[in-house]
C-alpha cells in the first residue's frame, strides 16, 4: 500500500540530503515536490495545501540540531503532519454499558461492506467476544447468501428472515428482530449489513436512517473503497451529512499504491479511520493507528504491528516450551512445520516483510513468494511421524521416497534438510547466548512477553 506515495516523497525529501541548513529557498522546493506528490496520490488539494503549509511553518520554525541533517529533521516534521492528518491516535470501538453493542455498516455496492462485516465479526471473536451478524441487505441478488456464508466461515451465528425461500424486503424488521435476538442468545457485538447503491441516492439514504432510527446503535462505520481516490471522499461526505456516521473503514487498501483516500477522507469529514483492509482473507483487517500508518508511508516499517501479530499465535507457556526444545537441540521437523503454520496464521507473508524497517518499501525488488513454505511443508508431510521427530533417520533412499511423495526432486529435500539444521545450530547458539545475559529473552521475541 502507498508505494507511489512512498516514492515520491522520498524523492522529495531528498533534495534537502547534503544541504547544511533548512532554508526558505530549500523547504520551498521540497514543499512543491511533497505537494505534486500528494496530488499524485489522489490527495484532496486542501488537505495537500494545509499540510504542505504546515510541514513549511514547522520546518522553517525550528532550531537545526546540529546531531541531526536538515533531510532527517524534515522526514520528522513530514512524519508528525501525516500522524496529524491521519488522526493523531487510534479510535477503537467502545462497548456498550448493556449488550449487545450495535454496529451500523454502510456504504456504497462494491465497496467491499459485506466481506468487512465477516471480517469485523472474526477480529471481534478473536478477541473473546461474541459477535452475530445481521442480514439487512435485502436487496442485492445473494447479498443475504454471501453473508451467511461469511458467518459460516466464521462460525458464529446470523440473523436473516427468509420467507418463501426469498429474503424479506423490510430491512428495518430485520435489524429490529436481530437486536432482539442478540438479547435473547446473549451476543454481546451486532454488526448490521445494509444495502449499497451503485451511487448514493436519496431511497438508499433514507433506509438507512430509518434502520439507524429503530435500533439506535452505538457505532456507525463508514466503509469506502480506497481505491477510489477522490471519488471516496466526496461519498464520505455525503454519507456523513445523513448518517454522522462515528468512523471509517478503508477497504481494498492492498491495492491502492496512492493513498489520497486515507489522507484526505480523515481531513475532510473529521471522522476517525477506524479499521483498514488489507487483502481478501477474513483476517487481513487491521485497527488503524496514525502513528504507524505514517511509518509504513515513511519506509519506517512498523514493528509494533508485527510484534502483535506475533503475539496472537504465542503465549508464555508455548514461547517457553520452543525455547527449552531449541537449549535441548530437541527442535525437529514436527515443531518446525507448527512454527511455519504460526507464521501463515500472522497473515500475508508480503505485508509480514513490509513491516520490517527498512525493507517496506523495497518489498516488491525482493519478490516475496506467498507460497514459499508450499514445497517445506510437502516435504515434511511426506515424512513418517518418526523421521518428522528424528530427522536423523533420513537416509539416501528416504529421501528418494519423501521427494517422491512431495512431488519434488531430491535436491530440494536436501535442501530443506540443511537449512533445517543451519536453522537448528543457530538456534542453539542463540539459547546459548541468552542463558549468558548477551541476547533479548526468545519469549518476549516469538510474543511470549507483553
Amino acid at each position: 500500500m502507498f508505494d507511489s506515495l512512498s516514492d515520491k516523497l522520498e524523492g522529495a525529501l531528498k533534495s534537502l540530503a547534503g544541504q547544511g541548513r533548512i532554508t526558505e529557498l530549500n523547504v520551498a522546493q521540497s514543499m512543491r515536490e511533497i505537494r505534486r506528490a500528494l496530488l499524485d496520490a489522489d490527495v484532496n488539494y486542501q488537505v495537500a495545501k494545509e499540510f504542505t503549509e504546515r510541514v513549511r511553518d514547522r520546518a522553517l520554525g525550528e532550531e537545526v540540531l546540529n546531531s541531526v541533517s536538515p533531510g532527517q529533521q524534515l522526514i520528522k516534521i513530514v512524519y508528525d503532519q501525516l500522524v496529524h492528518f491521519l488522526g493523531e491516535e487510534h479510535v477503537g470501538i467502545e462497548p456498550a454499558p448493556i449488550p449487545p453493542t450495535i454496529i451500523l455498516v454502510a456504504g456504497l455496492q462494491g465497496s467491499g461492506k459485506t466481506t468487512f462485516c465477516g471480517k469485523l465479526a472474526l477480529h471481534f471473536k478473536s478477541k473473546g467476544r461474541t459477535p452475530m451478524l445481521a442480514a439487512a441487505d435485502v436487496y442485492r441478488p445473494a447479498a443475504v447468501d454471501q453473508l451467511s456464508a461469511l458467518a459460516s466461515q466464521v462460525g458464529i451465528p446470523i440473523h436473516a428472515i427468509v420467507e418463501d425461500g426469498e429474503p424479506v424486503r423490510d430491512a428495518v424488521r430485520v435489524a429490529r428482530e436481530a437486536v432482539s435476538a442478540a438479547r435473547r442468545d446473549a451476543r454481546d457485538i451486532l454488526i448490521i449489513d445494509t444495502a449499497g447503491r451503485l451511487h448514493v441516492d436519496e431511497p438508499m439514504m433514507q433506509e438507512v436512517q430509518q434502520i439507524r432510527d429503530a435500533v439506535g446503535p452505538h457505532e456507525i462505520l463508514f466503509v469506502v473503497d480506497a481505491m477510489t481516490g477522490q471519488d471516496a471522499v466526496n461519498t464520505a461526505v455525503a454519507f456523513n451529512e445523513r448518517l454522522d456516521f462515528s468512523g471509517v473503514v478503508l477497504s481494498k487498501l492492498d491495492g491502492d499504491t496512492r493513498g489520497g483516500a486515507a489522507l484526505s477522507i480523515r481531513s475532510v469529514v473529521r471522522k476517525p479511520i477506524k479499521f483498514a483492509s488489507t487483502g481478501e482473507k477474513l483476517d487481513a483487517l487491521t485497527p488503524f493507528y496514525p502513528d504507524r500508518m505514517a511509518q509504513r508511508i515513511l519506509g519506517m516499517g512498523d514493528v509494533v504491528s508485527f510484534v502483535e501479530k506475533a503475539q496472537e499465535q504465542y503465549d508464555e507457556k508455548e514461547a517457553e516450551k520452543l525455547r527449552r526444545k531449541m537449549s535441548a537441540e530437541s527442535f525437529d521437523l514436527e515443531d518446525f512445520l507448527e512454527q511455519l503454520d504460526r507464521i501463515k496464521k500472522m497473515g500475508s507473508l508480503r505485508d509480514l516483510v513490509g513491516m520490517i524497517p527498512g525493507i517496506g518499501k523495497q518489498v516488491d525488488e525482493l519478490d516475496v513468494d506467498e507460497d514459499a513454505f508450499r514445497h517445506i511443508e510437502a516435504i515434511i508431510l511426506s515424512m513418517t511421524p518418526d523421521e518428522r521427530r528424528d530427522p536423523d533417520l533420513i537416509n539416501g533412499s528416504r529421501r528418494l521416497r519423501i521427494a517422491r511423495g512431495a512431488g519434488l526432486e531430491v535436491r530440494d529435500v536436501n535442501l530443506m534438510m540443511k537449512q533445517f539444521r543451519d536453522m537448528r545450530k543457530m538456534m542453539k547458539t542463540m539459547t546459548k547466548l541468552m542463558g549468558k545475559g548477551r541476547a533479548v529473552d526468545l519469549g518476549a521475541l516469538m510474543g511470549g512477553a507483553n
